[in-house]
């Protein structure tokens, strides 16, 4: 094994040693959206940052480890840039070391996994979003421990993976490779579609990379580490196959983008995970460094759509500020009001748990009253699951702000 597989971050930039700059200042708790919407979560500096810190000499668990989102919002709030989020993570990590995980949670970190099995089957995606429909309807989920008041994700006929295929492309000298996740290419790979579509008007060849597995964001928040660990290595393998290659990799998920460009490195504390960060970038932060060197190509075609956009936490959390806003305000007859109204409450798979669909739901009151006032034609979020509750707590339509910007071309 070469040096550069086993080399460690230095311990002074290791995410995991950051709990000792924690002060106990309360930043984190004023922040965390768990905690205004229950009163059974102690908050983020009493899990993660206490146990790093504490070391306990006898097993001791903090009751409440389960709570956490992982919605980052702790990690932003915080003044002494102590990785909250991620150090609860590791704690709940290391908690299904020894504690046997749910059935529930089998099926919410293995989405891929299902996902390859319901596509290789005949009429699969059809025949499984009727078992869907059938298992709500009878009260199924919620002997899974589900929440029962949630669809599940439809799956698309056919994936982004196989439409891809047959997607006519200039050929281009200026590539990117595109990371589509799980959510793109199992249930919206109409994303993925405007995506190539917008990159093409722009001049880029997008190109797929079949050894690219699941980001491992899901794995993680289910207590999966040593799981989303064997991801990380592969895909961090082949990020930096392709920063060899001098080609830049694009995620048009902001859960896919953050783990890829930021969560790798601080729960496992490697230096190429360090490394191949820095070839790794969501879709619009890439759209603005071409705006910003004034190769974005602008001639854009008026598209009539009053929009209100939601801002993912895990967008907030990579700190690039709002650039699919401000490109999109840049359309013809397009105009984009920030909903600026905290987290959704969904974060990944943690809406759909039964016991925290409540919690999920009343974190995104104010989301949801936002969306309504504003009553816009159409919500647009860079993130998958963030649609699935803005569809469900409104009623309202919700899309990538890279289907809108595929329009205006």
């Amino acid at each position: 094994m070469s040096d550069t597989k086993i080399k460690q971050i230095a311990p002074e930039e290791a995410a995991v040693f950051t709990a000792d700059h924690c002060l106990s200042c309360t930043s984190c708790m004023s922040s965390c959206p768990v905690m205004e919407a229950t009163k059974e979560y102690r908050g983020p500096k009493l899990v993660g940052p206490a146990h790093s810190r504490m070391h306990f000499s006898q097993e001791d668990e903090e009751d409440s480890l389960d709570f956490c989102s992982n919605c980052k919002s702790c990690d932003r709030a915080c003044p002494s840039g102590v990785a909250v989020s991620t150090l609860n993570m590791l704690q709940r990590g290391e908690y299904y070391k020894t504690h046997a995980h749910s059935q529930r949670d089998e099926m919410l970190a293995h989405g891929e996994k299902m996902g390859k099995l319901v596509h290789s089957l005949p009429l699969g995606a059809t025949c499984a979003n009727i078992g869907m429909r059938i298992g709500k309807a009878l009260g199924i989920f919620g002997l899974f421990g589900l929440a029962v008041e949630r669809d599940m994700p439809s799956y698309a006929a056919s994936t982004f993976k196989s439409l891809y295929k047959n997607i006519s492309q200039k050929k281009s000298d200026k590539k990117v490779v595109f990371f589509p996740g799980c959510f793109i290419n199992d249930n919206e790979p109409s994303v993925g579609e405007a995506m190539v579509k917008v990159m093409q008007v722009n001049g880029y060849e997008v190109l797929l990379d079949d050894k690219f597995c699941c980001c491992g964001s899901p794995m993680v928040v289910t207590g999966y580490i040593d799981e989303a660990k064997e991801h990380a290595d592969r895909n961090v393998e082949r990020i930096l196959y392709w920063k060899n290659q001098g080609v830049p990799v694009v995620a048009a998920c902001t859960s896919c983008s953050l783990m890829l460009k930021k969560e790798y490195e601080e729960l496992f504390n490697e230096a190429k995970m360090k490394q191949a960060a820095a070839n790794v970038y969501d879709l619009f932060e890439f759209l603005d460094i071409l705006a910003d060197k004034g190769e974005l190509n602008t001639n854009f075609q008026s598209v009539s759509a009053k929009l209100t956009y939601h801002v993912p936490c895990h967008l907030k959390a990579q700190g690039f500020g709002v650039p699919a806003a401000s490109i999109l305000r840049d359309v013809p007859g397009v105009t984009v009001e920030l909903a600026d109204a905290g987290c959704c409450g969904m974060s990944g798979n943690y809406g759909f748990k039964g016991d925290k669909y409540d919690i999920s739901m009343k974190i995104g009151e104010k989301l949801f009253s936002r969306i309504k006032e504003q009553a816009a034609d159409s919500v647009i979020c860079d993130c998958g699951t963030c649609r699935l509750q803005i569809r469900h707590g409104t009623q309202a339509k919700a899309c990538h702000p890279v289907e809108i910007l595929a329009k205006a071309y």
